[in-house]
């Protein structure tokens, strides 16, 4: 929506005016936050904004999709909501709507794949000051989460630099429990998982930094195809690339990482390697 109201060079304001909302509720829309517009509301803004039938159908087929989730409950993270950073919400909202996550990460271990005794240590490194019944929240919010690797719909191919399985989280003990988990994990026929090694050269893994290509299904309604999202994780805040150039320089940035990677079988192997000097 904020694409095509800025390339039909209108204003929040006169956007909300069109339809009678307020600039706030027209930003809360653009933003993905939940707010109450119509069919009519939505089709008015696709004239105002001269916005192609395709659009049109896309849009509509969201709000669709929209007030289907509403009906059925929403999102279970909703019963996590003290637990969730500002915006993550949003983050979990497309990982459950998507069919295929390709991660690339530099540091820790993400948590798709994350041992409970790995997810509490990083909560205790991420707030000490927390009691022991909000960090065990997070963890059940972090295990719920995982359920989507059992989705047999859903993909996830994970890119991992050597320095998240050697970089020591929770002591030793932890460390080769969770190595040993991820070894496991990719066993599973939707998940792949492979290691850049330190020595890997020649790729722009460093200079990107660690983020997630999210792919979605078609809209059930429209049938309409849903353009895939990048997400990228910072420490005080979110960015979401949807761009379609900017897309594509992250899509090449995985072509690149995976010719340096080790294959899965290879990578398997590293994995219980580390894990057994870490038993040591």
């Amino acid at each position: 929506m904020r694409k095509l109201r800025e390339r039909a060079g209108i204003s929040q304001s006169a956007a909300a005016r069109a339809i009678e909302l307020s600039p706030q509720s027209i930003g809360r829309i653009e933003e993905g936050h939940g707010t109450r517009v119509s069919s009519l509301q939505v089709n008015a803004l696709c004239d105002r904004y001269a916005a192609s039938d395709k659009d049109r159908r896309i849009l509509l087929g969201l709000l669709q999709e929209f007030r289907t989730a509403q009906k059925s409950g929403g999102g279970w993270w909703r019963g996590y909501a003290d637990q969730l950073s500002a915006g993550f919400d949003h983050y979990l909202a497309m990982e459950e709507a998507a069919k295929r996550a390709t991660t690339w990460k530099t540091g820790i271990v993400p948590g798709l794949v994350q041992t409970p005794e790995y997810r509490r240590a990083i909560a205790w490194i991420e707030s000490p000051e927390l009691d022991t019944d909000t960090i065990e929240r997070r963890i059940a919010l972090a295990t719920r989460r995982q359920s989507k690797l059992e989705d047999p719909g859903f993909t996830m191919n994970l890119f991992l630099l050597e320095t998240a399985i050697r970089e020591q989280i929770g002591g030793p003990a932890v460390m080769a429990g969770q190595l040993e988990h991820l070894a496991d994990v990719a066993r599973l026929p939707n998940v792949s998982v492979r290691l850049v090694p330190f020595n890997a050269s020649n790729h722009p893994g460093s200079l990107v930094g660690s983020f997630t290509l999210l792919e979605f299904p078609a809209l059930s309604q429209s049938k309409e195809p849903e353009p895939p999202v990048v997400y990228v994780e910072g420490y005080t805040g979110d960015l979401y690339v949807e761009d379609e150039a900017e897309v594509a320089r992250f899509r090449t940035a995985i072509e690149r990482i995976s010719r340096v990677a080790l294959d899965q079988q290879q990578s398997r192997e590293r994995l219980l390697d580390v894990a057994k000097e870490f038993q040591r």
